[in-house]
């Protein structure tokens, strides 16, 4: 049965709504990123894309994004990007824009760097020039294929291995949640090199989607539209070259990558959180009741005031660990996941707290809150779970 859902774009209804950049003056940022965040609130409010099939949607947002350079954030300047290397900075600030203004816009733009983040880290050169312009134009969709049904946070459980031949290597196993599948054009795809060594023995390599052995239709569907799908690898033959990396070499680069855009999904859901707390400010301000507006109680006042500490909160707390990784070049795990689980865990309240101010209008399909409840869900869970991002910063506190 097809599923019917409404537009998403929380844009959509003709409404110009254009993102804060108020803290754009906090000194974890510098010039660039000031000119940087303050063009791309400009740019968004004018794009309007229909997000009823979130494939077609995705496919769009990359094809926009690409066509005016937001994408080339995504890259290294080698290989067609804006700044010398990747910039947690940059990348804060525009996944705070664009998951303010669609949350499906921020997931197509945080794949293209994901997907090709171990080609960026780790790629020979004939890797980076093949890929990394193409995803920087938006004329390749990337994905990154780490989870499998049993092995999400405990990665040295992954099952799918990947042989060694005379030409190259094949790949068996399932991989699954895996966003941009049966989407992408290539796959960064984790898998057992050698089977007894747990995540020693884990290796990367780039699966074209085009590649024999690789069914990538199975589609998974989830509570807020966001394309992923399972990855079935059967005898998949992959050349040589297409080892990223060294030999059991992949879970070091998988967590170099994850610890590069962490911090950034901490920014999606500041910008989502931020979206919540604009639209609730408008409606208390129009709604009137009891011969006066919601924002006139003091019980609507003190939520407000809940609500903009656990912003502020989160996002010092998101800029601090993009600044320590871009500034100080220090390795930001447990900043990262500090950010990361504050962030996630504060703009599920400040959603929550908007959507219960909305009365019946929140839980109504189709309207801005309603759409960011569900979308807030899964960043709870993805690139590391609250609790594993716990246990992160737990051990760090321990190591100390």
């Amino acid at each position: 049965m097809k599923r019917l859902q409404p537009s998403r774009n929380l844009c959509s209804k003709g409404i110009d709504v254009r993102a804060d950049t108020d803290h754009l003056t906090l000194p974890f940022f510098d010039h660039t990123h000031r000119e940087l965040g303050h063009s791309l609130a400009d740019w968004l409010p004018n794009q309007v894309v229909d997000e009823t099939d979130d494939r077609v949607a995705c496919r769009e947002w990359v094809a926009r994004l690409g066509r005016n350079q937001w994408l080339r954030y995504c890259v290294p300047a080698a290989h067609g990007g804006m700044l010398e290397a990747l910039d947690s900075r940059a990348l804060v600030v525009l996944r705070e824009s664009l998951a303010f203004h669609s949350p499906l816009a921020d997931f197509a733009f945080a794949m293209q760097g994901l997907g090709s983040g171990a080609i960026t880290l780790a790629g020979t050169s004939a890797q980076q020039a093949t890929y990394l312009s193409a995803v920087a134009k938006g004329e390749k969709i990337a994905a990154f294929a780490l989870s499998e049904p049993d092995a999400g946070s405990d990665v040295a459980a992954m099952q799918t291995t990947a042989v060694a031949t005379p030409n190259g290597y094949v790949l068996n196993g399932t991989k699954t949640w895996i966003s941009n599948g049966d989407l992408a054009d290539f796959y960064c795809v984790f898998a057992k090199t050698d089977p007894g060594a747990g995540t020693r023995g884990i290796s990367c390599f780039i699966v074209d989607a085009n590649a024999a052995g690789l069914d990538s239709s199975e589609h998974i569907h989830v509570m807020a539209p966001h394309p992923l799908a399972k990855l079935r690898f059967n005898d998949c033959h992959v050349s040589a070259e297409a080892l990223v990396g060294t030999v059991n070499g992949g879970f070091k680069l998988a967590m170099q990558t994850l610890d590069i855009f962490r911090a950034s999904v901490a920014a999606a859901a500041l910008g989502m959180a931020r979206r919540a707390m604009h639209e609730a400010l408008l409606h208390a301000k129009q709604r009137k009741m009891f011969g006066q507006s919601l924002a006139d109680f003091q019980l609507t006042q003190a939520k407000f005031g809940e609500m903009s500490a656990l912003i502020d909160s989160a996002a010092l707390l998101t800029y601090r660990a993009a600044w320590m990784r871009d500034v100080q070049g220090a390795r930001t795990t447990a900043e990262a996941a500090m950010a990361k689980m504050t962030a996630t865990e504060n703009a599920q309240q400040v959603i929550d707290r908007a959507l219960q101010m909305h009365g019946g209008r929140g839980v109504e399909v189709g309207s801005t809150i309603e759409h960011l409840y569900r979308d807030i869900r899964s960043l709870r869970i993805y690139e590391g779970a609250t609790e594993v991002q716990q246990l992160i910063i737990g051990k760090a506190a321990l190591g100390r």
